[in-house]
């Protein structure tokens, strides 16, 4: 899974995009991958669009077309792209399944984006846009605020990764398998240190107060469950991984370690849930709450989409 040789940056050229650009560029540079930019329009794009003349896109009708061509050309004369390999690619639809598709046909690793407040896609690429092309991706995505914590820096010789604290959230269930191995594959890679947190909900203590006898005696197993989860995380002498426990909310307590600790990233899992109101799919509060506060960058690992009303479970161990 790590490291990422297919990156995709979604964009509608925008300067607040630049941040996920940066990201994008590092990734495929630091692997000698290909960095794969994808606009999503209204209409349909000609595919030799950069190859037009001016003249041919001066009539009225295509106008948005010349545009189009200078903001396309524009960034990738952006010096972050120095030394790295891009295809642009330009495609007509509902943007979230688009970008998902686009990703499927180019074997694409990772995901860049931003997130914002705006909604449309063609003209701002919005919070809600980018929430819920973490939830139709198929594969890893990294979410990105400004102004955050990074962990891209650009010299002489291009832009390069320097990771050096991850927080990774995780809860047992199927859906942080996957996060789980991503993130130590890339505290493996680079040497970071890696912090895994485990956050019992605050929804016990409600448990507790309704049915003291039942609801205590759970929470007490469920601690001494976690406590023994969680030193299997740690078990091979490796000093570079932290366990931590933690009870309350569980995107306030991911926050507050990542902003005590100075991570560079967090990484979670984001099985998604079917909407109560029709067939899209939606992230988990919890998910987008930490999307939306955390200090640095958060990559979304997907799992298997699931519907899940409370946490569960699992009993076998997370590798």
């Amino acid at each position: 899974m790590y490291p990422f040789h297919n990156i995709l940056f979604p964009t509608d050229f925008g300067v607040h995009s630049r941040p996920a650009l940066k990201y994008a560029a590092a990734f495929a540079r630091d692997s000698n991958g290909r960095l794969v930019v994808v606009n999503v329009q209204d209409e349909k794009v000609p595919s030799n669009l950069l190859a037009l003349r001016q003249a041919d896109l001066e009539v009225q009708e295509r106008r948005w077309l010349l545009q189009l061509q200078t903001d396309t050309r524009e960034l990738l004369a952006d010096s972050v792209l120095k030394n790295v390999e891009v295809e642009t690619v330009f495609v007509e639809g509902d943007a979230p399944s688009e970008v998902a598709q686009v990703a499927v046909d180019y074997g694409v690793d990772l995901i860049t984006v931003m997130t914002r407040t705006r909604k449309r896609f063609s003209r701002a690429f919005g919070a809600s846009m980018a929430e819920d092309i973490i939830a139709e991706a198929p594969c890893p995505v990294l979410a990105i605020r400004s102004p955050q914590h990074e962990f891209v820096h650009e010299r002489d010789t291009g832009i390069h990764l320097h990771l050096k604290r991850i927080v990774l959230a995780t809860n047992f269930r199927p859906s942080s398998v996957a996060a789980t191995q991503l993130a130590t594959q890339i505290a493996n890679c680079t040497g970071a240190q890696l912090h895994a947190v485990y956050v019992i909900g605050d929804y016990f203590e409600q448990i507790s107060a309704m049915f003291p006898e039942g609801g205590l005696a759970a929470l007490t197993r469920l601690r001494s469950y976690v406590s023994e989860r969680m030193s299997h995380l740690a078990d091979g002498g490796d000093r570079r991984v932290r366990t931590h426990i933690a009870e309350g909310r569980p995107y306030e307590e991911v926050v507050r370690l990542a902003a005590r600790r100075d991570a560079d990233l967090i990484v979670i899992g984001t099985a998604v849930h079917n909407s109560l109101f029709g067939g899209s799919v939606v992230l988990g509060s919890e998910v987008e709450r930490v999307i939306g506060n955390a200090p640095c960058p958060v990559l979304c690992v997907p799992a298997a989409r699931v519907v899940t009303p409370l946490p569960a479970l699992v009993t076998q161990p997370v590798t």
